[in-house]
């Protein structure tokens, strides 16, 4: 019997990788690490084991991953403790005798510079220092990070970025969280690093475009400077911090941080990544 634990199980894409790898192994080996009761309560109901235990608290990952063979490490939501956090993470499965680790960094971590990626790369060099077998996903911007504003575009006709004219290789975190279960559950990633992008790109001009086309309604791309637009997040409600690396984020897309060529995804889950018009239709239902 292999145990595979999936941490950060009750984020958006934990989720997703946990209901994707009931497919893939007996339900009965997986493990997810949650941090609430109401958390572990919601997967006892569907009949997978949970521990609890946090990023922040090394002897609850130690006790939570005894026994663990493989572990899937979702990265840590908190931009500037992220790297801390995971090192926890990395030391707790080593002490735990964990064999495998599979890491979500973000893609182009080591050329793209953006603010982003500094925490990644500091793990993913953790991780090869750890000696722990591992692969590292280096996952592309998520189709839900553009889409998840439509309501917003549509009531003001705007779709506000500051990636000028830089293509963006999108997919759905359904499609990462397919690609992450697939490497944890099977054989041969063994010092794999895959870059994780949509099979098509496209610039926000271009996502306006279709936009419109979907939903009858003209929608415009309006691109900021990257000040400006971190300021548009800040007034949208945004914490500074988050909107400054958000913003940071567009403004390298607009140089190719967000771009690739890579096949990696598509052939991970054995099927085309989840284009754009897909996601915006199922939206505008």
């Amino acid at each position: 019997m292999t145990t595979y634990l999936v941490t950060g199980a009750s984020g958006q894409l934990g989720q997703l990788v946990v209901d994707h790898l009931k497919t893939l192994v007996p339900a009965g080996d997986i493990v997810a690490l949650v941090r609430s009761d109401e958390a572990r309560k919601a997967y006892e109901a569907k009949g997978i084991a949970t521990r609890l235990g946090d990023y922040e608290d090394p002897e609850s990952l130690r006790a939570a991953f005894a026994g663990v063979d493989r572990l899937l490490l979702i990265s840590a939501s908190e931009v500037g403790k992220r790297a801390a956090q995971h090192k926890n993470v990395l030391d707790a499965a080593k002490a735990a005798g964990v064999g495998f680790i599979a890491y979500t960094s973000i893609l182009n971590a080591d050329h793209s510079g953006m603010a982003l990626a500094e925490e990644h790369l500091e793990t993913e060099a953790a991780l090869r220092s750890s000696g722990i077998p591992h692969a590292i996903l280096r996952n592309g911007w998520y189709s839900e990070n553009t889409s998840g504003s439509v309501d917003h575009a549509l009531s003001l006709g705007q779709h506000f970025g500051a990636a000028g004219d830089g293509r963006l290789a999108m997919a759905p975190r359904q499609d990462y969280a397919e690609a992450a279960a697939v490497v944890l559950a099977g054989d041969g990633h063994d010092g794999k690093t895959y870059e994780l992008a949509g099979d098509s790109d496209f610039t926000l001009s271009e996502y306006a475009a279709l936009l419109s086309e979907l939903s009858g309604k003209d929608v415009a791309y309006v691109n900021l400077d990257e000040e400006s637009y971190k300021n548009a997040l800040v007034g949208a409600g945004l914490p500074e911090g988050l909107a400054a690396v958000l913003a940071d984020s567009d403004a390298k897309a607009a140089n190719g941080a967000l771009a690739s060529d890579s096949d990696d995804l598509s052939r991970l889950i054995g099927r085309p990544t989840t284009p754009m018009r897909a996601t915006l239709e199922a939206i505008l239902g």
